[in-house]
């Protein structure tokens, strides 16, 4: 049994405060952001007791610390932005907390995250005998978990690692990001990286691209990106030859962000207009859709996995998990579209790996580092099911 606070209220927060609520081991759900009327809106919408709301500044460490003191959790759950994490950890150590996050943190000046800022944390979170779980929801996070568990059944050695994720739903809107669109946009416009042979090799944003086979979907164009789980993947399994990141993206959304990029909508260093300092890329996240507003009428599927390559007892061997999920069966379940659960189911389940004693262990880790047997149970019972394919076909030349 556990008290945890939740920190965010977006539409990850909406189905992690949903999904803990379900589950008897939390008796006691703190949901806390910078706008309480967002937490209310989604307390209202679960009716249950045993959820209540705050009003929180993440930013500052000494908010978060007073309201762990009053609240009394055993666990946060960060789903605030990433460039909170740094305070929130504080405020865990501080408190005496475990802590989990979905993302890695980035500076707000600067479009570059890593782990490396989280991953100094390692000997104050073993010290205080606490543990914090990094990037735990779909990718990052299962894609770990994923692969964590091909190494532990299928492969001594993994050598070639591709992660494809899909977003094949239809939201109706011209232009709109499926989670923050500040971030979301920093994310994709970021130079492409991947590793190969030791090293990491950087391209030109999006000038990779090809089309990738989904289950039940087909043949979407997708385009490589650099993505945080590489970076961990890589120093967890260091085996890997290769290891790359795979996403979807329609022409139409392609188009309109060259055009936004072209008239610099996209620039996150701050200009003056009018007499006041603004970003233009905080002011575009301004005037496009709310992410969570997004679910009502969205209709297809994601589909996620990994695809790897190594060799097991001296033979080489392939290996195809996934999961597919439907944007609106996550909106029937907790108001939600298919991107926010995906994220938000695994973050809890992360949870209840720590409440458990699964993943509770003093230090900081990614999940790979974790078992990812009983993950992967939880994963299926919690409405995220997924799919292996043993020696099959892949898409990937290696």
């Amino acid at each position: 049994m556990a008290r945890v606070i939740i920190v965010g209220a977006g539409g990850v927060g909406n189905v992690v405060a949903h999904k803990c609520a379900a589950r008897a081991e939390f008796t006691d759900i703190l949901l806390a952001s910078r706008s309480v009327d967002k937490c209310d809106k989604i307390a209202a919408s679960i009716g249950s007791p045993k959820v209540t709301t705050a009003a929180l500044d993440a930013d500052v460490v000494a908010n978060t610390v007073k309201l762990i003191k009053e609240f009394k959790p055993d666990l946060l759950i960060n789903v605030a932005l990433p460039y909170q994490d740094l305070t929130l950890m504080d405020a865990c150590l501080e408190t005496g907390i475990h802590y989990l996050d979905t993302a890695n943190y980035e500076p707000i000046d600067v479009a570059k995250f890593e782990y490396s800022w989280q991953w100094a944390y390692q000997d104050k979170f073993k010290a205080a005998g606490l543990t914090a779980i990094l990037g735990c929801g779909f990718d990052p996070g299962v894609t770990g978990v994923f692969s964590a568990y091909a190494l532990k059944h299928y492969f001594d050695e993994i050598h070639y690692l591709d992660i494809i994720d899909c977003n094949d739903g239809n939201h109706g809107k011209a232009f709109a990001t499926n989670f923050n669109p500040e971030i979301n946009i920093r994310e994709i416009t970021q130079l492409g990286r991947y590793f190969e042979n030791g090293e990491w090799v950087e391209v030109p944003a999006l000038s990779i691209h090809r089309p990738i086979p989904y289950p039940n979907i087909g043949d979407r164009e997708s385009y490589l990106l650099y993505h945080e789980e590489l970076e961990s993947l890589v120093k967890n399994i260091p085996t890997l030859k290769r290891a790359r990141f795979w996403m979807t993206f329609s022409e139409n959304y392609i188009t309109h962000l060259r055009v936004l990029e072209n008239i610099g909508m996209t620039r996150i260093d701050p200009i003056e207009y009018q007499g006041q300092q603004i970003v233009p890329l905080q002011f575009l996240k301004a005037l496009l859709p709310e992410p969570a507003s997004l679910a009502t009428n969205y209709t297809g599927q994601t589909s996620i996995g990994c695809h790897i390559t190594g060799i097991k007892d001296g033979v080489a061997n392939k290996y195809y998990v996934y999961n597919n999920c439907q944007h609106a069966e996550a909106y029937a379940e907790v108001g939600a579209q298919g991107i926010s659960y995906t994220t938000g189911v695994p973050a809890v389940i992360g949870a209840l790996m720590i409440v458990n004693g699964n993943w509770q262990k003093p230090g900081v880790f990614n999940v790979e580092e974790c078992d990812p047997d009983p993950f992967m149970e939880l994963l299926n019972s919690m409405g995220l099911p997924w799919h292996e394919v043993i020696d099959g076909e892949s898409p990937f030349e290696n």
